[in-house]
């Protein structure tokens, strides 16, 4: 891992540092990227929600919640990727995703030696703090399944040995919606991995012209914060931020709307979805919702925080009849529906 400079922010002691912490990493960010401030906020919003997960050989731990990036090239996914990566002075690794990318070429492999008639690890770019999985749909499933235990788990499984991954590690995926040729659905088992979907858009117009402005080859992104530092903050945010018994109920209440609509009177959306999302989601839906209430400044959970990123983290999560796709009823749409008709506690 990366060594930090004495010069960087401290791990938060009180609330007040923690936002200075995000106000310094918003504002590095701020010097490359021009407008996409919702990327942004989702992005740290990801990087600081402690998702709970278990591993083979260790108790309970959290990590990152991973990130996947839809969107027509050149609305800068790769480029807020790397920016974030150098702010946190994070280890970062890009891996081209091409059909012909065999697992290995991400996790690793073992390499015989002759000389010592033995095996050594040879570790892939997936050891490391950042992974941009750069166009995830152009590898082909066998692929994309690399990715499965590093991202659940914290883990990489090679032969016999068991290696834990660095703690913050964080994946970030792009693929283009456009493209329909040469590319593979990421199956549903990939998908739920994915604490957020993001769909990235074009600037304004008034932020293209200022992107122009802007001189990218002489800025400089200074680092503001540790990797170490990251997990500070993210543990602290999951203790200080304060979640009543009422949000995780109507989380899963939400959540159980989305498998059986009829129940919270919306029986024409049956029709609609042929799979609703899993109660694995809801802890994601719960740490992002706890790290969205921190970014407007609460030390609580309120309703409308789960609102603000119901989209975001379930629109991947369902999957719509053939009806639904025939009529083009966007995700979004059902979701805004189901929010409006849950019972808010």
């Amino acid at each position: 891992m990366n060594r930090h400079n004495q010069d960087l922010i401290q791990a938060p002691a009180t609330t007040e540092d923690a936002f200075e912490v995000v106000a310094a990493l918003e504002h590095e960010i701020g010097k490359v990227i021009v407008g996409q401030q919702v990327l942004i906020t989702r992005l740290l919003t990801a990087l600081f929600a402690a998702i709970p997960f278990a591993t083979l050989r260790a108790g309970g731990r959290t990590g990152c919640g991973h990130v996947l990036l839809e969107g027509v090239p050149g609305v800068a996914k790769t480029l807020v990727a790397t920016t974030i990566a150098q702010a946190i002075a994070a280890e970062f690794q890009r891996v081209q995703l091409t059909p012909d990318l065999m697992p290995a070429d991400i996790v690793g492999t073992r390499i015989y030696e002759a000389a010592t008639a033995t095996f050594r690890v040879e570790q892939g770019p997936i050891f490391t703090n950042i992974l941009l999985a750069d166009e995830i749909n152009r590898c082909t499933p066998k692929t994309q399944s690399a990715l499965l235990e590093a991202m659940q788990e914290r883990q990489v499984t090679l032969a016999d040995q068991t290696f834990p991954l660095e703690d913050p590690f964080w994946v970030l995926a792009t693929e283009n919606p456009i493209e329909q040729e040469g590319v593979y659905t990421l199956p549903e088992a990939q998908l739920d991995r994915f604490s957020m979907m993001l769909r990235v858009g074009y600037p304004s117009a008034d932020e293209e012209v200022q992107m122009l402005r802007r001189r990218l080859a002489r800025t400089s992104v200074e680092p503001c914060v540790s990797p170490r530092e990251v997990v500070q903050l993210r543990d602290f945010i999951r203790d200080t931020v304060h979640v009543d018994d009422r949000i995780s109920e109507y989380i899963v209440r939400i959540g159980r709307a989305t498998r059986t609509p009829e129940q919270v009177g919306c029986p024409h959306l049956k029709e609609l979805i042929l799979l609703g999302i899993s109660p694995r989601s809801y802890q994601h839906v719960l740490a992002l919702a706890r790290v969205t209430a921190f970014l407007h400044g609460r030390t609580y959970v309120l309703p409308d925080d789960v609102k603000e990123i119901l989209c975001d983290a379930t629109r991947h999560r369902i999957i719509r009849t053939v009806r639904a796709q025939a009529e083009n009823v966007d995700v979004n749409e059902i979701l805004h529906e189901l929010a409006r008709t849950v019972p808010i506690p």
